[in-house]
């Protein structure tokens, strides 16, 4: 492919080689130096053709020093590093007479005596024109004319660091690959289609994308390769593992001293193999990999490798290199066992993968593996090697098998089996996390001591924090909440520092959150899931258990959007979700739903929720999605359907004393449930035993207070200023949905107009709107979970026909557009009067008096209208800008 050369030149020397060109009597010499690669011999060549157009005689040998160049001559000498020492002494000669026209191209290294006399000589006559690699902007010129070419550039740029012969290369085997797209731009460049972008997949016929260059391009190295001593293809070959190397390292593996490796790094910068800095470019890289006999490459690499381990170095950098490159297969076991150590932390996956390729290479490391299958989320291997080693393998195996298989179960629900497995192991955590799950589920661990390896161990800080888990649970069942909470907390924070590797049942941070919710601390709650996602406590494992309990604080604010939105991440972050997880992912989109009055995404979440509270027994950990569950069945006509998982629920709190901190949620889910499904004497029975524990928390404090109101409020009885405290109340415990909720349905009850507007402010306020953007009156009738059917209340007629004529038919105020979108959205009038804190009488006067100002004949026209008006006003910026754009 032709260079346009000068693309590497600044506008001075452009002007330089014009001048030479120009005036074939004025003597000139001028060196040209650069690494291989770098457009030297294409210069010449374009110095060349401008003196040949000027017509100027070009010589490209020496001559004899009998016979110098004659007048009009420009002798042009390429590669003078490979003359020997007469002809570099001759053409110093000719430089040193002052009289001549030369151009002398040579690269950096080798430098023999000769030829720094000749540099020398000719610096003084002019300053070296240093060849450089392009610069982005250059790279881009290449790469110009396709839609997608600024892409393309980045990624060329990226691979070649800018050297002209392997931009051009890499250039020329993308616009030859299959499927490929390119173009000549001013008269040079070529560029790529989008199916060559690094975004794309292959194309027809196996095209290579960027991100995997083309094989031709690798192929054009072999010659550049070829005429390396095979000292420097080691040298190259050390360094595409991808790891930095000390000039001392380098010396020990290639058995030279340190002044022989600089001299043979300089030799390989001068063939355009490294980059100024040394370092070997990734399109360069590939090409040394794939080229390179596979025993030479093993060779070089095993020593690699055991120097690193034999200097006690870490190796996962160096085999990860190599397993990007697909020479996993090169590295010994012992090197595999040490790299899956160090990924464990971070990347289990990873760690996972290279401790079976240890095996493989037959170095046995089955449990190892199935601690990092567990740590990375892969349930299935992890049972499957735990429950082989169980089988047969040494006692201390064994002990750490038994406390992976009981890890796994637990995360699926099989609490019973797992308590049972972490007695067996023996270990003082894992008798730890057995009391943990007895009293999530109200069972007895019994007297006996460990009844398997008992390997006991030393007071590790996992240790250390499955002891705390165990106290701080135990705290929350017979103690005070606020030992509870500081006990968890506590655990979680042990775990901060090194936690990552740790097996966990669940995560001291979850069951610290799961307590703070409990008794109303959602601040502090939000905070340790904080730290823990931060600090990656239990790796990926537990990171969706903390996201989606962050969700569940978000939902219980009122923040249903960013609830949503964080529920979603935390299910898509991963593979499938298992039992536990996938209750409360399940539990949220209904908990979402319901708050949003969504009652088509409650029927279609219901089923899925189902199945996931089959999935998952009953324990003391999952009465939060339980008593979610149990208003959105209510509110489906579903209670009875759910009623054997709450009798289940309600016997576990029995069997543990019926504990204060646990069961007041889940007498406030209860209470709504109840409302909703119409059962007052089970309504007043979870008012009863919230007011009998009001004393033990925050929580059953505020939800105390908040349901005796609730109940008043639904007999008809509006005491403004005490619905506004116990509302207040729920919502500076962080109940902002229940809050707003709570006074929506008492201005809507009463008939005092200046309580109704009062509460209805406190409502705003509360879900987190401006009080006294009211734009029309309120009122509707129902429960915290739905509504059933509404009245008008004072002051809700619908507006005097001269109002409506006096606004233009184009415009819809505020509170008319957020009916409008709601009813797009398939709201029923109820529902949407439900969101609103208005009745359903006034969401039909709204309809109506948008139907009567758009001027429509039939609901059709006006829902076709409203569309159009919807997505123009989403399409604007703001209202305000919106609004100017209608009235113009």
């Amino acid at each position: 492919m032709t260079i346009e050369r000068p693309l590497l030149l600044s506008r001075e020397r452009r002007s330089l080689l014009d001048r030479l060109a120009a005036d074939p009597a004025v003597p000139f010499a001028l060196a040209v130096t650069g690494p291989g690669g770098h457009g030297k011999t294409a210069l010449l060549g374009e110095v060349a053709r401008r003196c040949r157009q000027a017509g100027q005689t070009v010589l490209t040998t020496v001559p004899a020093a009998t016979e110098p160049p004659g007048p009009g001559t420009v002798l042009l000498v390429d590669d003078a590093h490979l003359l020997d020492d007469t002809r570099l002494g001759a053409l110093r000669a000719l430089v040193d007479t002052g009289r001549h026209r030369i151009v002398v191209g040579y690269r950096p290294w080798p430098r023999c005596a000769a030829l720094v006399e000749l540099a020398d000589a000719l610096r003084r006559h002019a300053d070296p024109l240093l060849l450089v690699p392009f610069t982005p902007e250059q790279t881009a010129a290449r790469c110009a004319a396709a839609p997608e070419a600024a892409r393309l550039a980045d990624h060329v740029h990226a691979q070649t660091a800018g050297v002209p012969r392997d931009v051009d290369r890499l250039v020329h085997a993308l616009s030859a690959a299959p499927g490929s797209t390119l173009s000549a731009a001013s008269g040079s460049t070529l560029s790529a289609a989008p199916a060559l972008l690094p975004s794309a997949a292959p194309g027809p016929g196996g095209a290579a994308s960027p991100g995997e260059p083309p094989q031709s391009a690798l192929v054009e190295f072999g010659p550049d390769l070829d005429r390396l001593t095979p000292d420097a293809r080691c040298l190259l070959l050390a360094l595409a593992a991808g790891v930095p190397l000390t000039v001392d390292l380098l010396g020990a593996l290639l058995d030279r001293t340190p002044g022989a490796v600089a001299e043979l790094v300089a030799a390989t910068r001068a063939a355009g193999l490294l980059t100024a800095d040394h370092r070997i470019t990734p399109l360069a890289r590939r090409a040394v990999v794939a080229l390179s006999p596979p025993t030479d490459r093993t060779a070089v690499w095993h020593r690699l490798v055991d120097q690193r381990l034999g200097r006690g170095g870490p190796v996962l950098p160096l085999v990860s290199a190599l397993r990007a490159v697909g020479a996993l297969g090169d590295c010994p076991a012992p090197a595999l066992r040490a790299a899956a150590e160090e990924a464990l932390a971070e990347q289990p996956a990873l760690a996972a993968e290279l401790f079976a390729a240890a095996t493989a290479a037959g170095s046995s490391a089955p449990g190892r593996q199935a601690v990092a299958a567990l740590l990375a989320g892969d349930l299935d291997t992890a049972l499957r090697l735990a429950d082989r080693l169980l089988a047969g393998a040494a006692p201390d195996d064994r002990a750490e098998a038994a406390a992976v298989a009981a890890t796994a179960l637990a995360h699926r629900g099989q609490t019973g089996r797992s308590v049972e497995l972490y007695r067996w192991s023996g270990t003082p955590a894992a008798a730890a996390f057995a009391e943990v799950g007895s009293l999530a589920t109200a069972t007895t661990t019994g007297d006996a001591g460990p009844v398997g390896p008992a390997t006991g161990g030393p007071p590790t800080l996992g240790a250390g924090a499955a002891r705390l888990m165990a106290e701080g649970v135990r705290a929350s069942i017979d103690g005070t909440p606020t030992t509870a909470l500081s006990t968890l907390v506590q655990a979680a924070a042990l775990l901060e520092p090194d936690g990552r590797t740790v097996l966990l049942p669940d995560s001291p941070a979850a069951l610290a959150a799961l307590t703070g919710v409990h008794c109303a601390e959602l601040d502090i709650a939000e905070r340790v899931l904080d730290r823990a996602t931060a600090s990656g406590i239990g790796g990926p494992l537990l990171a969706r258990r903390h996201l989606l309990l962050r969700a569940w604080i978000l939902m219980l604010r009122g923040r249903t959007a960013a609830a949503a939105d964080a529920a979603a991440a935390a299910t898509a972050s991963g593979g499938p979700l298992e039992s536990r997880d996938l209750l409360f992912a399940t539990t949220l989109e209904l908990g979402v739903a319901r708050r949003n009055s969504d009652l088509g995404a409650l029927q279609r979440g219901w089923g899925h929720a189902l199945d996931a509270v089959v999935r998952h027994p009953v324990d003391l950990f999952t009465l939060l999605p339980l008593g979610e569950l149990a208003i959105a069945a209510a509110r489906l006509g579903e209670l009875d359907r759910l009623e054997p998982h709450l009798h289940q629920a309600r016997t576990l709190l029995g069997r543990l004393g019926d504990p204060p901190l646990w069961s007041a949620p889940l007498h406030w889910s209860g209470l709504h449930a109840a409302i909703l499904a119409d059962r007052p004497g089970a309504a007043e029975e979870h008012v009863a035993a919230l007011t009998a524990d009001a004393d033990h928390s925050r929580y059953a404090a505020v939800a105390a207070t908040a349901a005796a109101s609730w109940v008043d409020v639904l007999r008809g009885t509006v005491d403004p200023a005490r619905v506004e405290a116990a509302a207040r109340g729920l919502y500076d415990a962080g109940f902002c949905w229940d809050a707003a909720r709570l006074a929506g349905q008492a201005a809507i009850r009463t008939a005092d107009r200046r309580a109704m507007t009062a509460l209805l402010d406190c409502a705003r306020v509360f879900q987190g709107r401006h009080a006294g953007a009211k734009s029309g009156p309120a009122g509707g009738k129902g429960g915290p979970g739905g509504a059933r059917g509404g009245q008008r209340p004072p002051g809700g007629a619908a507006p005097p026909a001269a109002e409506v004529d006096a606004v233009p038919r184009s415009e819809l105020s505020e509170r008319e557009h957020e009916v409008a979108e709601l009813v797009l959205a398939g709201l029923t009038y109820r529902e949407i009067g439900d969101r609103l804190f208005i009745s359903a009488k006034t969401v039909e006067h709204h309809v109506a008096r948008m139907r009567s100002r758009l001027n429509c004949a039939n609901r059709t026209e006006l829902l076709a209208l409203l569309r159009t008006l919807v997505a123009e006003r989403m399409a604007v910026a703001g209202g305000g800008a919106w609004r100017e754009r209608s009235t113009r």
